[in-house]
């Protein structure tokens, strides 16, 4: 037998006493656990990625990705940010991968009917009953904010709340249609994904983020599916969001795009038809197309003051932005600004809510 030898811990409640330590001990055994389903659905396949498991009486975190990726593409770099960690502890993170997006997936025969935006959204609610999840937090980036939308319209007892990225919630417009149609006869599909991704000035500038995703998007073996996802996106229909009518989004609402983000003008748009009392404006500096891959951080600790503006994690412990800036706690009408985040920010009522800012 080999000779046992003494090992000494000089301080055995050292992760105890350190919760960051310990929320990222946590998040990484998560990771390692993670779980997928294959679930059948009116529309096809969906494939599920699940971190943790359910806690009771909490919600689950419901993602749903944008064109030209799969969840890991688009959520990866801010699910595995530090800042992330106490969120992946205290809640279920469900991952939902459009059909046929999924890593390895089977390419669609020629001529396959994709579903619409509007099916894709009606294929959530056979997830949650297939995971029995009755209600979530939906984070969703541009294609996939729609779809995140349009389900919350047509179930809105289920959701507690949404993060979207990059919303445009219209349908494109006869002149839009043009020149889509137009840009496709002098570009290849990857540049136009590209394109819908990041702004002109980040492909110009070439940065590594860009060139990762770049290489992603050309070298996909399943291209072709992504031009259908990316059809569906370009065929969607206009939500008809009005403010103070009967067709709104009636959760607390947060809504993110980057400073120079292609989508800027549909986002300010969107938050002009949400209730302000409901709605939250997150414009973050130096992010460009891609918040959630390029300012994780931020974003992690701005859905923090997000959900314990909803009454979760109340003694959750700000870090970044609590360094670097002052949360500004005031109100508009009856509403409360515990959900909004203001640093170096504009703040105004009238047709378009609340602006806020993040420069740090």
């Amino acid at each position: 037998m080999s000779e046992l030898q003494e090992v000494q811990i000089t301080d055995e409640n050292a992760l105890l006493q350190d919760p960051l330590k310990a929320a990222e001990l946590a998040a990484k055994l998560l990771q390692v656990q993670e779980q997928k389903h294959s679930i059948e659905t009116p529309y096809g396949m969906v494939t599920v990625t699940i971190q943790g498991s359910p806690k009771p009486k909490r919600p689950a975190i419901v993602t749903f990705h944008d064109v030209g990726m799969d969840h890991k593409l688009c959520y990866k770099t801010l699910f595995d940010n530090e800042d992330m960690y106490e969120i992946v502890k205290n809640f279920v993170v469900c991952h939902i991968d459009a059909p046929g997006q999924e890593d390895g997936a089977a390419v669609y025969p020629a001529g396959y009917q994709y579903p619409s935006l509007d099916q894709l959204a009606e294929t959530i609610p056979c997830v949650l009953q297939y995971l029995n999840f009755p209600s979530i937090i939906g984070i969703g980036v541009g294609a996939g904010a729609y779809v995140l939308a349009r389900y919350t319209l047509s179930h809105p007892n289920t959701v507690e709340g949404l993060v979207l990225l990059n919303i445009d919630p219209n349908a494109k417009g006869w002149m839009d249609w043009a020149a889509h149609k137009l840009t496709g006869l002098t570009s290849s599909i990857p540049e136009m994904i590209l394109s819908h991704l990041f702004s002109t000035e980040e492909l110009s500038g070439n940065s590594d983020v860009v060139r990762q995703y770049k290489a992603a998007i050309l070298n996909s073996p399943i291209l072709s599916n992504n031009h259908l996802y990316w059809n569906s996106y370009n065929s969607r229909r206009d939500l008809n969001l009005e403010r103070g009518g009967d067709v709104t989004l009636k959760c607390p609402v947060m809504l993110v795009v980057g400073d120079q983000a292609p989508h800027e003008d549909a986002v300010v748009e969107c938050n002009s038809k949400l209730d302000p009392t409901q709605t939250s404006f997150l414009k973050m500096a130096d992010s460009g197309g891609q918040p959630q891959i390029t300012q994780p951080g931020k974003l992690a600790e701005a859905f923090k003051y997000f959900v314990q503006g909803m009454g979760y994690m109340a003694s959750s412990c700000m870090t970044r932005l609590s360094r670097s800036r002052t949360a500004s706690l005031s109100s508009e009408g009856n509403r409360s600004r515990s959900r909004t985040l203001s640093q170096s920010s504009e703040s105004g009522g009238g047709p378009t809510g609340t602006f806020t800012e993040v420069t740090c």
